[in-house]
């Protein structure tokens, strides 16, 4: 069963041939964790889920890593600004691995609600010190880094192609702003980026490191390079991210990492488009922003916002409406009660769920195009076969589309029963307390608050409004 991916480092759709045959090591870029993921990001990660899954549904050996950006990300990605985990930090009056830890922990949890696997190995950058030290020893020793300013640099005049993944301009160096941003002018090109920053920039950074140049922090570009070779080696498969990422991020992994190695370093790049509110590209720094958890506070079950984006190719670039995911909604609720209809008892005719599982692994296959995926589901309940052979492949195709296809709504049901009381009960009492802030009655907002907490529920105000849990 053949896949293809389209590699934006060659701008064509190829043939999928790994390092190793039967084999991938496959690398995501993770999240940073300042903050909660926006539904823009997880678009991202649905993609790479899909990805990783079909690759395994097609027979292959997948080995998927993922970073953790717990340090080095400043709040432009061309590494001028604060960085984003100190300011996190700052806003919430808490350490920054205070901040890793919770957002980390709502990144999965929100990974989860969408049905993402996670990957076979997660690895924080505070764990890799060590690695990335040494990799910048190295790069300084073969002269593809020097020191100005007391920070370490790499020297992208030394490459004969900076500009790997092509049409780059001196305006799209400026892609990843999206705050105040100085000149560097320890820099000795433009294009050079950081590699470890030493306190004498930095004073008030939170975590530092000993390093030879003095005690500082690694840049960002260099903790997915490290992290990957840990962990997968010295030769890579497939390279995920945002296409936000290609560059400068993704343009400076391959710098280094090739200069570090002294050859190709990963064959195939998946880039995700990004997904648009009306106003544009989503984005954190624009104040309130799309989570998971206001997409199910607005009453929408997260599995259809993965629907939602699976109807459009990666590719292209999504625009986001509730209008939009209203309609989606409806289509996947009427796909499930179709679904459900379906008589679970007769014989599986496994010779026509074979047949249709190479299908599947042509259509998806083929650039991760999942629409095609969600078009051979309908043609399968069109056909003239038994029911129990429906479901059968329905389930099959099930694993890569993760869009919980034949769970009831009746056992959904009962799974939620108490709690769908519950929160109406906490959202009752959420208003209420709301309503009493407004007219200034703030005992009576306190008194609320105690009442919920002697039941178990623990209220917070953050930018995105009430948000609740047990504790």
């Amino acid at each position: 069963m053949s896949i293809k991916i389209f590699n934006t480092l060659t701008r064509e759709k190829e043939d999928f041939i790994p390092n190793v045959e039967g084999k991938v090591n496959m690398y995501t870029c993770g999240p940073t964790v300042y903050h909660f993921a926006h539904i823009g990001n997880l678009r991202s990660y649905i993609m790479e889920d899909v990805l990783e899954k079909i690759l395994r549904y097609a027979g292959y050996d997948v080995k998927r890593v993922m970073n953790i950006t717990d340090v080095g990300h400043l709040s432009s990605d061309a590494d001028t600004g604060e960085d984003k985990m100190l300011k996190g930090a700052k806003r919430e009056h808490k350490t920054v691995m205070e901040i890793a830890k919770f957002y980390t922990d709502a990144f999965f949890a929100d990974c989860a609600k969408l049905n993402i696997k996670t990957p076979d190995v997660v690895e924080p950058a505070t764990n890799c010190i060590d690695e990335f030290i040494e990799m910048i020893k190295v790069l300084l020793k073969k002269g593809y880094a020097y020191q100005a300013g007391e920070n370490i640099y790499f020297d992208t005049s030394k490459l004969q192609n900076y500009y790997v993944f092509g049409n780059q301009n001196e305006e799209e160096l400026m892609v990843g702003v999206r705050e105040d941003v100085t000149e560097d002018e320890n820099k000795k090109n433009k294009n050079d980026f950081v590699l470890w920053f030493t306190k004498s920039k930095f004073e008030d950074q939170a975590l530092k490191w000993d390093s030879p140049w003095g005690v500082g922090y690694p840049g960002w570009h260099i903790e997915c390079s490290c992290i990957s070779m840990k962990h997968l080696g010295e030769y890579m498969d497939i390279h995920c991210g945002g296409i936000d990422n290609m560059f400068p991020h993704h343009t400076n992994e391959i710098a280094q990492s090739e200069s570090y190695l002294g050859h190709k370093w990963c064959n195939y790049w998946f880039h995700v488009h990004h997904l648009n509110d009306q106003s544009g590209k989503m984005s954190k720094s624009k104040g309130e922003f799309l989570t998971v958890s206001l997409l199910e506070q607005k009453g929408y079950d997260p599995v259809a916002y993965r629907f939602f984006c699976l109807q459009s190719h990666y590719r292209k670039p999504l625009v986001f409406s509730y209008e939009a995911l209203e309609q989606a909604t409806g289509t996947y609720k009427k796909l499930k009660k179709r679904i459900a209809d379906l008589d679970a008892n007769g014989v599986v005719d496994n010779s026509a769920v074979e047949e249709y599982k190479a299908k599947f692994v042509e259509a998806v296959g083929n650039d991760v195009n999942t629409s095609m995926g969600i078009t051979l589901l309908y043609d399968v309940l069109k056909t003239e076969l038994n029911d129990a052979t429906k479901r059968a492949i329905i389930d099959s195709f099930d694993y890569v589309l993760s869009l919980d296809l034949l769970k009831l709504k009746e056992e959904a049901k009962e799974e939620s029963g108490v709690d769908a009381e519950l929160e109406a009960f906490v959202l009752a009492k959420i208003e209420e307390r709301k309503a009493a802030k407004k007219e200034k009655n703030f005992a009576r907002a306190d008194e609320i608050r105690a009442e919920l907490l002697e039941k178990g529920i623990e209220i917070k105000d953050t930018r995105e409004g009430v948000v609740w849990s047990r504790v």
